[in-house]
């Protein structure tokens, strides 16, 4: 039996499985049908086959998808075998971890058609993926797990990250199956690991990423042995590829809670890894040089930025919202008044907004935009009472381009200060930039900005060929546009000769 890896605090037994989860898990098969007829497949060609980890768990907490996971003592050329004949897809490129991936429609008995399913009105399209019962381990130096087959659903349940993903239904009889009682856990909201936290972490050091990941999605404690062990290992997270650890980070900042996620990979080292210029944030403060919290501000810039979120979680607002002030500990200066300055460090974020990205794999559009956001943060704070001209606010819509919503969101959230007198100005301030952009939105199109003369009347206006200097006079008409406005194809073109002029 693994080592015990609970709180060492007192805690009420764990619950029987009483009726609220038995509807539960009888919810999940009712409406996954798909579940039993796989099951006799599998029976009559002679293997096992349970539901398992993640669908079991989400399940018990009423959340379940369409996404279903099986375990099997099966070989993988076995499970494709069964499979290929009944599944409308199949797929294999997880058959060196001993997965099988297939898609399969099913009459939906709930009678909703489903949750995003794509099979139309009572049907239900599911993604399934089947694995070998297993074992994986890392060694010091690699990168990929050593896969080694096991032999029983227990022992498979026992190499699974956390106690609450190592519950299954053995099917077809719908036994539920918990040997590592995930369900008082669950009932606790707590994540432990069947093994030890050593162990667990020793075989796949990413489950120290999933911890944080899980606490932000679930808003599930972890339990100390576990965050201690997370203390201890940081450093095997080095192993782990960059696109892994950039899907898990990914994954707690689009949770609904990614505050307690970060705090965590913060408070147990694993952020100086993967993410060090967030702990950096985190800049020490005297009596004498006072300013704020930098990290709790980006911390509380994140939550307010997912308040104001319309169309769903916005990845790249809330990495721009998390490392917007990054580079603050660079460009942190003591004035000799006693204030703290912080000059340029919108243009250092970025830079090193660039930099982390990039390591972690990052698309380079979403490196790009995010990178742009930082940058742009603090523009807003040059308006002021709104003393702008009209060509200051078109070229702040035109330095954002399409991030303009999100800049405004970003805007709007970097206000964290507890002046509320304060905190109204600042918001009507950015109320009315926002009512002049729209107002010159819809006079001018901000949104395409472009010279009255295009390549060819710039040409045609002075007659020359295609070459460096057409360039040049675009951008000299652009600038032109953005000063004063729409000026005419006319004025445009008087304008432009005017320029050549002085440039012969």
């Amino acid at each position: 039996m693994p080592n015990d890896t609970r709180d060492t605090h007192a805690r009420p037994p764990a619950p029987e499985l009483g009726q609220v989860q038995r509807q539960a898990v009888g919810e999940l098969l009712r409406v996954a049908p798909v579940a039993d007829d796989l099951a006799v497949r599998f029976a009559e060609a002679g293997f096992s086959l349970a539901l398992v980890g993640g669908s079991v768990r989400d399940a018990l907490l009423g959340r379940l998808g369409n996404d279903l996971d099986f375990a099997t003592d099966a070989r993988p050329e076995d499970v494709l075998r069964i499979v290929r004949p009944w599944a409308d897809a199949v797929w294999d490129v997880g058959i060196a971890f001993g997965t099988v991936g297939c898609r399969k429609s099913a009459p939906d008995t709930a009678g909703d058609g489903g949750d995003g399913g794509d099979g139309g009105d009572g049907v239900r399209d599911f993604q399934l993926e089947i694995t070998t019962y297993r074992s994986e381990a890392y060694d010091r130096t690699s990168r990929k797990p050593e896969v080694a087959y096991g032999e029983s659903l227990e022992e498979d349940l026992l190499r699974r990250d956390f106690t609450v993903n190592a519950m299954a239904v053995a099917l077809p009889r719908k036994e539920f199956v918990d040997p590592y009682d995930g369900l008082g856990d669950l009932a606790q909201r707590v994540l432990r690991t069947p093994a030890t936290p050593e162990e667990s972490f020793s075989d796949d050091p990413l489950r120290m990423m999933r911890a944080a990941r899980f606490s932000a999605q679930l808003d599930f404690a972890v339990a100390e042995p576990v965050r201690d062990a997370m203390r201890a290992m940081a450093d095997r997270i080095d192993i782990v590829s960059a696109e892994r650890v950039r899907d898990e980070l990914n994954k707690l900042l689009l949770s609904e809670h990614p505050r307690k996620g970060i705090t965590l990979l913060v408070e147990t080292g694993l952020a100086d890894r993967v993410l060090p210029e967030v702990p950096a944030l985190r800049l020490e403060r005297d009596e004498h040089h006072r300013h704020k919290d930098v990290y709790e501000h980006s911390l509380t810039v994140l939550e307010q930025a997912i308040a104001l979120e319309d169309e769903g979680p916005d990845l790249v607002l809330r990495l721009a919202a998390l490392l917007h002030d990054i580079g603050k500990p660079r460009t942190r200066r003591f004035e000799s008044d006693g204030r703290v300055s912080f000059h340029h460090h919108e243009v250092v974020g970025a830079k090193m907004t660039k930099q982390r990205m990039t390591r972690l794999k990052y698309p380079n559009d979403m490196v790009k935009d995010v990178c742009r956001l930082v940058e742009l943060h603090l523009r807003f704070h040059g308006y002021g009472t709104g003393e702008w001209t009209d060509s200051a606010v078109r070229r702040y819509v035109r330095d954002a381009g399409p991030l303009l919503r999100r800049l405004h969101k970003l805007t709007r959230s970097d206000c964290t200060t507890r002046n509320k007198r304060k905190a109204q100005a600042l918001s009507q301030a950015y109320d009315g930039l926002e009512q002049r952009i729209e107002r010159l939105q819809g006079q001018e199109e901000l949104d395409a900005i472009r010279p009255d003369l295009d390549g060819n009347a710039i040409m045609t206006a002075l007659g020359i060929g295609p070459g460096p200097e057409v360039g040049k006079a675009y951008r000299y008409l652009l600038e032109l546009r953005i000063e004063q406005g729409p000026l005419g194809q006319e004025a445009a073109e008087a304008a432009l000769r005017e320029w050549w002029t002085v440039q012969k």
